[in-house]
Parts: structure tokens; sequence; C-alpha cells
């Protein structure tokens, strides 16, 4: 994956202090240039397990 200008962006949920889902808040971040040695994976889904 290769984004197709430097203006890429992607979303990632966050959270900046303890708590529950009311602290998650979705940013939009520039898309990482991968360096030389380095890939770029597109991540569709993930989870976590409810005891971390």
């Amino acid at each position: 994956m290769t984004p197709e200008s430097t203006d890429a962006a992607s979303r990632r949920v966050v959270f900046h202090r303890f708590g529950g889902q009311e602290v998650l808040e979705i940013e939009r971040r520039a898309v990482p240039i991968p360096a030389p040695g380095q890939v770029l994976v597109r991540v569709a889904a993930a989870g976590v397990n409810p005891v971390d």
C-alpha cells in the first residue's frame, strides 16, 4: 500500500486517559511512509482482549 499523495490520512481510535468507551476518540493522522526495509500494513479490523 502506497499513499497516493502526501495528504493521505488514516483514522485511528485513541485514548489519552483511563476509562470506558467514553474516553475513546477518533483521530485523523498522516499515513506513515515506510523507510527502506519496512512495510506498511493496512488493517481492516482488529480486536483487543477485554481483560487487557
